[in-house]
């Protein structure tokens, strides 16, 4: 019996051994294909116009995601990417005012977050990289030495504009052009410096309220590689060629829409030393924009 019982059990763990696991088939089936590719099939198949198209399009998304619609300014979309990149009815997501607060800036799950050790960031456990890899010299990582980030995740299926978090000034943008691996917690695991690789645009904000400066830096993936910002007339793609730096004095409102991506991706929010996240802000958090996300140093 004791012999059965080992074959048994080597029997199971020789299947394992041969056969993927569902973490194994998601990471190869998002990663291991011509990623590129798959991205601009992706943009120009979402743009094709036609409800019926788009109405099929979307159903079979609901076979693999939780899409909820309830929430948004159109019922009926003209072709995926108005779906991707829809805007939400009035008053959906009530923006925290209360003075001090941070908010987010966008529908997400919290990834990895906490204090930055020097200028050494985690994207997950084990996997660390360098802030001046990630900003690529937008701005001074020394800034940020010592200060707190957060990971906010946005999935195919949420809400993909994105909000300011505070009352702020646009200073400058850099556009940084990379590859466009999945985003995903089993690609972080397995890829280093997932992150700094891929393509991701770093706008500099300067807060009204106290000489601060605040970072956010979307970064793109696959099926995504496009991102949209209000205040400059540049779509940023996987074949835009510049210029990669570009001035910018737009004054923005707490909560005021700022842009969107083409499908759902990662936003990266660094602050500098004193402030500090919220209790709640912990990994797998879901949290929505205008809901609270940070204090300032002063609060």
């Amino acid at each position: 019996m004791r012999r059965s019982s080992a074959a048994s059990g080597d029997g199971v763990q020789s299947r394992r051994d041969i056969f993927p696991s569902a973490d194994d088939l998601n990471f190869l089936l998002t990663n291991c294909i011509p990623r590129a590719a798959a991205t601009q099939l992706m943009g120009w198949y979402s743009r094709i116009e036609s409800r019926l198209l788009c109405r099929l399009s979307l159903a079979v998304w609901r076979m693999f995601t939780e899409l909820d619609l309830s929430d948004a300014e159109a019922c009926e979309f003209d072709s995926v990417h108005a779906c991707f990149t829809r805007r939400l009815r009035p008053g959906a997501r009530p923006v925290d005012q209360r003075p001090g607060i941070l908010v987010s800036p966008c529908d997400a799950i919290v990834g990895a977050c906490g204090p930055v050790c020097g200028t050494r960031v985690f994207q997950a456990k084990g996997f660390p990289y360098e802030l001046t890899d990630l900003l690529g010299g937008a701005v001074d990582a020394e800034r940020f030495r010592n200060g707190c980030f957060v990971t906010l995740r946005l999935t195919s299926a949420m809400y993909h504009r994105f909000h300011a978090p505070a009352d702020a000034r646009v200073r400058q943008i850099r556009y940084i052009s990379g590859d466009t691996w999945n985003v995903n917690p089993i690609a972080l695991a397995r890829i280093e410096r997932l992150f700094c690789r891929n393509e991701r645009a770093v706008i500099e904000l300067g807060l009204v309220d106290g000489d601060w400066q605040i970072l956010l830096v979307p970064v793109a993936a696959i099926l995504v590689a496009s991102i949209r910002l209000h205040c400059v007339d540049v779509r940023f793609h996987l074949r835009y060629r510049g210029p990669n730096v570009i001035p910018a004095d737009a004054v923005v409102s707490r909560g005021q829409e700022m842009g969107w991506f083409e499908h759902g991706s990662t936003i990266l929010l660094f602050l500098p030393p004193g402030f500090r996240c919220l209790e709640a802000i912990v990994p797998g958090h879901r949290i929505r924009m205008g809901e609270p996300l940070a204090c300032l140093p002063r609060s």
